[in-house]
């Protein structure tokens, strides 16, 4: 396939509600959509940068800048045959794996279309749902936790996952433990603690969590195995995790029992499923994260967590969880079961609305070969 053109779109959509973590309260969420056009294909994908470096160091700003000054000047008017032959053109600028996802996943999604294949069977997936659960940020008070937590399993949602900080935690916990006792239960600290806080975190064993989410520094991996020995719940690490060999050394030190693989952190799909085998290989289970994303990166979200070994939800909720009008459709809406329908049809399964997509726009840059 020939790569003709590719658009990049700064997009800014607007959240149903405001998302708190301990890294700040989120009302919109802005990310760059990549459009690849070759061959009479359109591919699409979506790079989930946020305006500021908080989550990960890259930015809509230094995504832009990496995409349009480096990455599609490597592929623009190439014959590219497979996905690897677009990372080997990037492989040689460090970092900024967004911005290379992003790309990335538009190609993935036109070389399948190209190919008449789902984006879920190109990348070895062998579900038609996947296990899906819902993200809850910090609430004002545990009793308003306990509330909106109510509200989400009677959507139907049946693992929920809290955020923590600092001073709202082990209460946060124990309310929801205490009104619902049988669910599913995990805890995302977004690196918010340090080692010394220990014992926030063995009082947390008593509560029957699946997991604790990234409870040390974005970066670390040792400390976290000093912390895992102490631990009776497993350690999930999320964005300690930015490639194959972070995770073999997470697991060669016993860093944690479980590892979230987002496609945007650790630099696309090819990265995502090769940690998704490695992991599969020491029978380390697996789930998928989210970052807020528009249609687009949630139909390749779910199709990635059709692979086997993507064994505990992931959070892939439901298009109205966010958003008031996604940018696709059919949007994606949960099942009775708590699970999301894997897309059939070519590439992503799914149609970009484009006057919806107009509508969201911040800024568009075009380039042709």
């Amino acid at each position: 396939m020939r790569i003709e053109r590719i658009e990049i779109r700064h997009t800014k959509m607007e959240l149903v509600s405001a998302f708190e973590t301990s890294m700040g309260v989120e009302t919109y969420e802005e990310h760059i959509i990549v459009r690849v056009d070759g061959d009479g294909v359109t591919g699409w994908g979506e790079c989930v940068v946020e305006e500021a470096p908080l989550y990960s160091s890259e930015t809509v700003q230094t995504a832009w800048h990496v995409l349009r000054d480096f990455l599609i000047p490597g592929v623009l008017g190439r014959k590219i045959s497979c996905v690897d032959d677009a990372i080997a053109r990037g492989a040689k600028f460090r970092g900024h794996r967004m911005a290379k996802a992003g790309l990335e996943s538009a190609l993935w999604d036109a070389l399948a279309k190209a190919k008449s294949v789902s984006l879920s069977k190109m990348l070895g997936g062998t579900r038609e749902r996947v296990p899906v659960g819902v993200s809850v940020g910090l609430q004002a008070t545990p009793e308003a936790l306990v509330k909106k937590v109510g509200q989400h399993l009677e959507e139907g949602y049946r693992r929920i996952k809290i955020k923590i900080a600092p001073g709202r935690d082990i209460a946060l916990v124990k309310a929801l433990r205490k009104e619902f006792p049988k669910i599913l239960l995990q805890v995302d600290a977004n690196s918010a603690y340090e080692l010394s806080d220990v014992d926030v975190f063995r009082a947390m064993d008593d509560y029957d969590l699946l997991l604790i989410e990234q409870p040390l520094s974005y970066e670390d991996i040792y400390d976290h195995s000093k912390l895992q020995r102490k631990l009776k719940t497993p350690i999930c690490l999320d964005e300690s995790i930015h490639t194959l060999a972070d995770a073999r050394a997470a697991l060669e030190l016993e860093s944690c029992r479980v590892i979230n693989i987002k496609p945007g952190r650790v630099g696309g799909f090819t990265e995502s499923v090769a940690i998704h085998d490695y992991c599969a290989s020491r029978n380390i289970p697996v789930w998928h994260g989210g970052m807020l994303e528009s249609g687009i990166g949630r139909a390749g979200n779910v199709a990635l967590a059709s692979l086997p070994n993507f064994t505990l939800p992931g959070d892939i909720s439901a298009s109205k969880r966010y958003y008031k009008e996604d940018i696709v459709e059919p949007e994606f809406v949960l099942n009775s079961d708590s699970t999301m329908t894997v897309p059939t049809r070519p590439g992503i399964g799914i149609e970009v609305l484009m006057d919806r997509l107009e509508r969201v726009t911040v800024r568009r840059e075009e380039f042709k070969s």
